[in-house]
């Protein structure tokens, strides 16, 4: 191979590799948003199949219009990493939270089905 050549493919490579590795971490890692929400604690269980992960599901004060003739409530689905924030959320079932989420763009089998993972509780009433 000439050299030329041979170089021109490695920058190339190197390139296409960096290239995907921002994605990696724009898509996965990179917090897009964070705030707090506010509502009661519908549910929290931990499940899958090959990674367990802990979710929730928040239902907010307000209502919607689903479709025409249909109303319903807003709900906020959500994945917990931290195990002992997690383990305080098993025991607030249906009282009223806030609670402290960061926004993702993609997700991660270990971190969770939702694109917003909660890291603290505001407070529990």
């Amino acid at each position: 191979m000439k050299p030329i050549l041979k170089k021109g493919l490695t920058i190339g490579t190197l390139i296409a590799v960096l290239v995907f590795g921002f994605w990696i971490f724009f898509r996965f890692y990179f917090v897009f948003g964070e705030g707090v929400k506010a509502g009661e604690l519908n549910y929290f269980v931990y499940k899958g199949y090959v990674f367990k992960t802990y979710e929730g599901k928040m239902i907010q004060a307000g209502f919607r219009a689903q479709s025409a003739g249909t109303i319903q409530s807003y709900e906020f689905p959500f994945s917990v990493e931290d195990k002992s924030v997690a383990d305080s959320l098993m025991r607030c079932s249906g009282k009223q939270v806030e609670l402290h989420y960061k926004e993702y763009l993609g997700t991660l089998p270990w971190r969770g089905v939702n694109k917003f993972v909660v890291d603290k509780i505001v407070s529990v009433k």
